[in-house]
């Protein structure tokens, strides 16, 4: 007889279930949505899960892609800033690219479907772990680590056990190509590389009393096994092995058609007494290392009855041993095969803001980066011919310029704007458009136009968002893909191909670089146009000062330069860091001048320097100062100190002030003043923000090139504060 259940936990174990179903989002099959469809992919199912990309990549009209790293910048001061020029902006994304490590890369083909009238994503998401694979290559890989990106990664449950233990390698192809060299040195100078391995082992002394009586019975175990085979008797049951330890035993076996022993269980100190043994004692035994693809490394004692058949052993033990050595290098290969992919199929590659990602591509995947941004386009370009970032599109009309600015400029923000349907992962009509793009999405046999929304900042996922803006975007600009043919190339479409390979080398700028050229791009119909905090910067105006006291403000540095150049003469001021501020001047010869006014001051012992208006800047003999290009040979140091006059030390930067013939700056900086040199006078806006003295007292004194030397500069100075 059953006992009946209480009516109220009936009641309650109804309501339990209820609201269980609830949270758990179950429906109807056909309404349910499921997790985003993400093909996760790690170093145990790397190859099978390549074959497949290879398949869709060949297949597929365009591939987007999307990266995480370890962290952006490694100095405060390695910002982008305003007043960065564009090539320094370029050194800054590569200290980036080189320092920083690839966690995640996501790789998302997107193919047209004109049965459907939809593109079909492939999603993938690779854990990219910088292991070394190869034994004895060099040291093991080093990276910097942003606690900032760290925790921003762990915010989206990024799975850092996953990276570091499942985590594909990978070598460069510089790597790889370096290491096949030093391969094939090793096996073009001898016969065999076990010489080598003889020679270094004459210089091992027998000293121990252990080691002597290891060897003496080593060669009477050897003697034993070679006189019962010239006897031609049977030499397994002759040879019984030897060993006072269990793990070390010798085996018979044959090896390549000859008699051998195989040898287990020794230390490496051991195996090189065992191979002085044999060189010393034994002239038809050789002692060779043969590398196994299955087993791994096997030593092994062979025996040959003659001269050329040791030859020719040694011959067919180097070519195997170097046969097995390229297929571990071709194996440390790893996640670069993924490049080589993308790179041999010339498809499309888009990116959201990807010039950082494409810097790191090469980094990782390609070689060291070239030291000028032209040299990196031309050499990225031969690997990749046909890039196109999606926020290149998004400013290239006034429609999608202004919906842009009413929401913020990150990628969730454009696909959540252009892509509501995709993004809510729904096929509800009343989000559906006939303008709005559809996307299926499909990991492995499985096909979904239903799901719910992926994890923001998952490689994979913002890979396939990033394919989706650009489809979308593509509509915008009148591609109409229901006329489109799969054997047309995208990236030579008529409306498309003026976008082709233009990217952001800073968005904070609106700098653009042309990878087909390495050339900047000046053209506002692409170029964002956001509000400038300071005015036209003219870098051959522009002079570096750091290393004064760090409690000097900004503005203080400002009424300095200003009591002896005039107020209008200083158009802006930018600090650095707390070491260190630029200073334009409203004419390039204003910064030769003050370096050269800095250089007498400092060689100036009198006592009528610490009333000198730049006595403060100069005040504990430690200030420096330089024109931009200093700034920029600083920047290209692999260097990465936390204050910029820290780093100025270490780079190696001992002068107190170096001097330039301000025409060389001009001439250096001639394309960026030309056009813009007689505006740069007056900025009332700064003039109203910067005033920290009176106008009289200023324009009272004369400016330093209206002065023929140190003496009349201090002279009028102290007449000025007389009157």
């Amino acid at each position: 007889m059953k006992t009946q259940k209480a009516p109220a936990l009936l009641l309650s174990r109804a309501l339990s279930r209820a609201l269980s179903s609830t949270s758990s989002g179950s429906a109807p099959p056909s309404q349910s949505a499921r997790p985003f469809p993400l093909k996760t992919v790690t170093k145990t199912n790397f190859e099978a899960s390549l074959a497949e990309l290879r398949h869709h990549v060949r297949a597929s009209d365009f591939v987007a892609i999307d990266l995480e790293m370890t962290g952006v910048t490694s100095a405060p001061w390695r910002e982008s800033l305003e007043w960065d020029r564009f090539d320094v902006r370029y050194l800054k994304v590569k200290d980036s690219a080189d320092k920083f490590a690839v966690v995640q890369f996501g790789v998302c083909p997107f193919r047209w479907d004109p049965s459907n009238q939809s593109f079909i994503a492939y999603p993938y998401n690779f854990y990219v772990f910088p292991r070394q694979e190869l034994v004895g290559s060099g040291p093991s890989y080093e990276f910097l680590c942003q606690t900032t990106s760290i925790d921003f990664l762990a915010k989206y449950q990024f799975d850092f056990n996953a990276c570091i233990h499942e985590g594909i390698s990978y070598l460069s192809r510089e790597q790889e190509s370096e290491a096949i060299r030093s391969l094939n040195s090793i096996y073009d100078g001898e016969l065999s590389d076990t010489w080598p391995k003889l020679k270094d082992v004459r210089d091992v002394p027998s000293v121990s009393m252990a080691d002597v009586l290891f060897s003496e019975r080593m060669k009477n175990k050897f003697s034993e096994w070679r006189d019962g085979l010239l006897q031609e008797q049977n030499g397994e049951d002759q040879f019984q092995g030897f060993s006072n330890n269990s793990r070390q035993k010798l085996q018979v076996i044959f090896f390549k058609m000859r008699p051998a022993l195989r040898l287990y269980g020794f230390t490496s100190h051991q195996l090189k007494l065992i191979q002085l043994v044999i060189r010393k004692h034994f002239k038809d035994l050789s002692y060779v290392s043969v590398s196994s693809e299955d087993s791994g490394l096997q030593e092994m004692v062979v025996y040959t009855d003659s001269k050329e058949e040791l030859n020719s052993l040694l011959e067919e033990v180097k070519e195997q041993n170097h046969r097995s050595a390229e297929m571990k290098i071709r194996a440390a290969v790893g996640f670069r095969h993924v490049i080589d992919l993308l790179s041999s199929e010339q498809k499309l590659i888009v990116g959201h803001n990807c010039f950082l990602d494409i810097a790191h591509i090469y980094s990782k995947f390609i070689g060291p980066l070239p030291s000028t941004a032209e040299e990196f386009s031309s050499s990225v370009n031969k690997y990749f011919p046909h890039f196109v970032d999606t926020k290149i599109l998004l400013n290239t009309n006034l429609m999608l310029q202004e919906r842009m600015r009413k929401s913020r400029k990150s990628l969730s923000s454009a696909f959540a704007l252009f892509c509501p349907q995709i993004a809510a992962g729904s096929k509800s009509t009343d989000l559906a458009s006939d303008s709005c793009m559809k996307v299926e999405v499909q990991v492995n046999d499985s096909r979904s136009l239903s799901w719910n929304p992926g994890g923001k900042h998952e490689a994979g996922y913002d890979a396939f968002m990033t394919g989706c803006v650009f489809a979308q975007l593509c509509s915008h600009l009148g591609i109409d893909f229901r006329l489109y043919s799969s054997s047309q190339h995208l990236s030579f479409n008529e409306k498309l191909k003026k976008y082709i390979n233009l990217l952001y080398l800073s968005w904070l700028s609106g700098d653009i670089i042309d990878l087909s050229t390495g050339d900047k791009v000046v053209d506002p119909s692409l170029t964002y146009s956001f509000k400038r905090k300071y005015q036209k910067i003219l870098f051959g105006n522009v002079v570096i000062i750091w290393g004064f006291p760090s409690e000097l403000k900004t503005s203080e540095v400002r009424e300095c330069i200003s009591k002896v150049f005039g107020l209008l003469h200083v158009v802006s001021v930018y600090r650095l860091d707390k070491t260190a501020v630029f200073i334009q001047f409203s004419k390039a010869e204003l910064v030769s001048d003050f370096l050269m006014l800095k250089d007498t001051l400092e060689r100036s012992d009198g006592p009528i320097s610490v009333l000198h208006p730049l006595a403060k800047l100069l005040e504990g003999g430690n200030t420096c100062a330089a024109c931009y290009d200093t700034y920029k040979e600083i920047c290209a140091s692999p260097v990465s100190e936390i204050l910029f006059a820290d780093q100025a030390k270490t780079v190696g930067i001992k002068w107190k002030t170096k001097l330039v013939e301000h025409q060389v700056a001009e001439k250096s900086e001639e394309h960026e003043n030309s056009r813009i040199e007689n505006d740069v006078n007056t900025d009332a806006s700064v003039l109203e923000k910067t005033k920290t003295t009176t106008e009289d007292e200023l324009t009272d004194l004369p400016s330093c090139h209206e002065v023929s030397s140190y003496e009349e500069i201090i002279d009028s100075f102290c007449a000025a504060k007389v009157h």
